[in-house]
């Protein structure tokens, strides 16, 4: 028996805890409502996203905090570039008005995210969807 055998179980365990934490906001973020109006799912993103500028940069910080997780994860410089590219995508989109807030609805920065924090820990941690 090898002494990393339960601390790689234990690892794994924390970060399909915190991926399911950050797989919840994301969710919470962009997909908790449907509005009859837009026909899409929509979470406090886009309505935050609504107060001019100060709404953008909000959600801009609220964004930047999966991409610290996801450092705190342990995945790659590549993938939190990537991140980081999403978070500003999404706020530059959001600036733009009336149109940047529909596009906000539909550019899911931190789903996106979510995503690309799975598929590096998949290709690091092969036991993490065992659990």
């Amino acid at each position: 028996m090898t002494s990393t055998s339960p601390d790689a179980g234990t690892a794994a365990g924390d970060l399909a805890r915190r991926l399911k934490r950050l797989d919840t906001l994301a969710r919470l973020l962009e997909a908790r409502w449907v509005l009859p109006l837009v026909r899409k799912p929509v979470g406090l993103d886009a309505l935050i996203g609504l107060l001019p500028v100060a709404g953008d940069l909000v959600t801009a910080l609220i964004s930047l905090g999966f991409v610290v997780e996801a450092g705190r994860m342990g995945v790659g410089r590549w993938t939190m570039a990537r991140m980081l590219g999403n978070v500003g995508l999404d706020m530059l989109i959001g600036l733009v008005p009336v149109v940047g807030d529909y596009a906000d609805v539909l550019f899911r920065a931190n789903s996106r995210n979510v995503a690309l924090i799975r598929r590096d820990l998949a290709r690091r941690h092969p036991r993490l969807g065992q659990d």
